[in-house]
C-alpha cells in the first residue's frame, strides 16, 4: 500500500514511532505512543494500528512481547515527510559552514575541511568525493615537463579554479612540444573535458597527414596517461570512520567489518557512491535502498557540489539508520552549497 493511502491516524502513529525509536533505539510500545498524545485512542487501539502498519511493511516486531521498530520503508516515510515541507533545523549550521575558505589552487584543502565538518557535526562518517581532473571542463590547460617521464598538467576551470596533476609517461617530451600541445588543445577544445578531448583527437587521427598524425598520436599517449593516473588516484576523502564503531550492536560487528573494508578500499567506495551523484540537492538512501551490501545497515545522506554548469563531486555522511535526519539533511545540504559558493568565488 502506498504512503498516501495511509490514514491520517496511521501516519501520526508511524511518525511518532519513528521519532521515539530515533531517540531511544529501543522498540516502541503502544503505551509510549499513547503518552505522546499524538492520537486520542487507547493503547489497545494503537496496538491495532501497529498491526496494520506492520502488515504494510512500515514497522516490524523483534519478538512477540516487544514493541515495534521502523523498517527501511518506515524510515523512508519519515524522511519523505521531512523533505516535503516539514521544517529542518540545525542550530549551528551557519556557524560551522560559514568559515570555509580556499587558497588559490588548494581544492583538496577545502574538501578535507568539508569532510571534517560533516563528520564532527554529524558524529558519523563524513566523506567527500574529489573531482576527477579528466572529467572537469577546462578553460585553459598547460603541460610542463618537470622530470624525465613526468609531466605536470595545470588545468584552469571556467570558474577560475586551478587544478594540478603530475602524470608519469612512457613517452619522452620536450617542453616546446608540450607547449604546442597546450596551444592546440586550448585553441580547439576549450570548454570540454580531457576525456572528451582525447576522444575527439582520436577521431582526427585518421584525417591527418602522416607528420601531424605522429604528433597527435604522442598527444593521445599523454592524455591517456593522464586519464589512467586520474583513475588510480584516491578520489575520496573520509573522516570519522571510528565514530561508527560505538553506534552498532556487538552482533553487527561482522557487517561493520565489511563496511570498514570498503572504506579502506576507497576507490571502490567512491565508484559506488558516484553512481548516486545527481542534480537533487539532497538524496537520502536508507538501508537496502542503496543496493550497497556494505552499507545495508546504514543511512546515506549525500548531495553534490560544483558550479552552475557542472557537478564536480559529491559529499555526505554515512551513519546508522537511527541518525537525527532533521539535523543531518540540512547539514549536508548547507555544506554542499557553501562548498559550491566558495569554489565559484575562489578567484573572482
Amino acid at each position: 500500500m502506498k504512503t498516501r493511502e495511509l490514514r491520517d491516524k496511521d501516519r501520526a502513529v508511524l511518525a511518532a514511532a519513528v521519532e521515539l525509536y530515533l531517540k531511544s533505539g529501543a522498540p516502541v510500545s503502544s503505551g509510549a505512543i499513547h503518552e505522546k498524545r499524538v492520537v486520542k485512542d487507547s493503547p489497545a487501539t494503537i496496538r491495532n494500528i501497529f498491526t496494520r502498519l506492520e502488515e504494510r511493511g512500515y514497522l516490524t516486531q523483534p519478538h512477540a512481547s516487544a514493541g515495534r521498530i521502523p523498517t527501511d520503508r518506515g524510515f523512508r516515510f519519515y524522511v519523505n515527510n521531512l523533505l516535503n515541507g516539514v521544517p529542518l533545523t540545525f542550530d549551528r549550521i551557519n556557524q560551522v559552514a560559514q568559515d570555509f575558505s580556499i587558497r588559490k589552487g588548494d581544492l583538496p584543502g577545502l574538501l578535507h575541511q568539508a569532510s571534517r565538518v560533516l563528520s564532527e557535526q554529524s558524529d558519523s562518517l563524513g566523506f567527500v568525493i574529489q573531482p576527477r581532473i579528466s572529467r572537469i571542463r577546462f578553460h585553459h590547460i598547460r603541460f610542463i615537463q618537470i622530470a624525465p617521464g613526468k609531466v605536470m598538467i595545470i588545468l584552469m576551470t571556467p570558474f577560475q579554479l586551478v587544478l594540478t596533476e603530475i602524470v608519469p609517461t612512457e613517452t619522452t617530451f620536450d617542453q616546446s612540444e608540450l607547449d604546442r600541445a597546450s596551444q592546440y588543445i586550448n585553441a580547439n577544445f576549450s570548454g570540454r573535458t580531457l576525456s572528451q578531448t582525447r576522444d575527439r583527437i582520436l577521431e582526427e587521427l585518421g584525417k591527418s597527414t602522416s607528420k601531424f598524425e605522429q604528433a597527435l598520436s604522442r598527444l593521445i599517449n599523454l592524455l591517456r596517461a593522464s586519464i589512467q593516473q586520474d583513475d588510480l588516484d584516491d578520489p575520496i576523502i573520509v573522516q570519522g570512520a571510528s565514530k561508527l564503531i560505538g553506534k552498532f550492536e556487538k552482533g553487527d560487528l561482522s557487517r561493520l567489518k565489511s563496511l570498514f573494508q570498503n572504506i579502506e578500499e576507497r576507490a571502490g567506495l567512491a565508484r559506488l557512491l558516484s553512481e548516486f551523484i545527481a542534480l537533487d540537492r539532497v538524496k537520502v538512501l536508507i538501508g537496502s535502498e542503496s543496493n550497497l551490501p556494505a552499507i545495508s545497515d546504514c543511512a546515506l545522506v549525500l548531495s553534490h557540489y560544483g558550479d552552475r554548469t557542472q557537478v564536480l563531486g559529491s559529499l555526505g555522511i554515512i551513519g546508522p539508520k537511527r541518525i537525527p535526519y532533521n539535523k543531518i539533511i540540512p547539514l549536508v545540504d548547507n555544506v554542499a552549497q557553501k562548498i559550491s559558493q566558495t569554489i565559484c568565488r575562489s578567484n573572482s
